[in-house]
Order: structure tokens, then sequence, then C-alpha cells
């Protein structure tokens, strides 16, 4: 009996061995399946939101105001300064007075 016994036993452990090879494929196979199923179910949601209506849609933020120019010295404090150089002697009258022309826009 033990002749008899070696080929049933290599039979079931041959069988085993296939059984389990051929369910862990499957199991590869499903996994994989799932995988590019969610892929595909990804990549459809993101064609149907760009496929939006725009009114869905948030509208991209506006460009930011350019910073409006720092005011400077009033009229006055021009005339103030132009007048103080011309008392200094630093400006001459015609000086002054083509300067003065040019600040009142004469």
């Amino acid at each position: 009996m033990l002749r008899r016994r070696r080929p049933l036993l290599r039979a079931a452990a041959v069988g085993g061995t296939a059984y389990a090879v051929g369910r862990h494929s499957g199991r590869q196979r499903e996994a994989q399946a799932s995988a590019e199923a969610d892929q595909d179910q990804r990549i459809a949601d993101l064609e149907q939101q760009q496929a939006a209506p725009a009114q869905y849609q948030q509208p991209p933020p506006p460009p930011p105001q350019p910073a409006a120019p720092a005011p400077g010295p009033s009229m006055i404090d021009q005339l103030n300064q132009l007048n103080d150089l011309h008392q200094q002697g630093a400006l001459s009258d015609e000086e002054f007075a083509a300067a003065k022309a040019k600040l009142l826009g004469n």
C-alpha cells in the first residue's frame, strides 16, 4: 500500500498547489480590474468637471490692483520750498521765475 499512497500524495500536492496559484491569480485579476475601474471613474469625474458650464465653476480671482502712486508734496509746499531757496540765494530771479512757471503749468 505504500506504493499506492505516493502517487495519491503527489497528485494531492500538485492539485493543492494548482488550486492556490489559481486562486492567487484570480485575486490579482480582481484587484487589477478594481483599480482600472477606479481610475476610469476618476477620469470620468475630471472630464465632467472640465465640461461643466461656466456658471458652476468659480471665476478666477481678479488681478491685484496696481498701487496708487504716492502723493508728492503739495503745490503750496513746493512753492514755499522754491521761495526759501530763492531767499537763501540758491536760485536767481530767472531760475525762480522759470521753476515757478513750470510748477504752475504756465
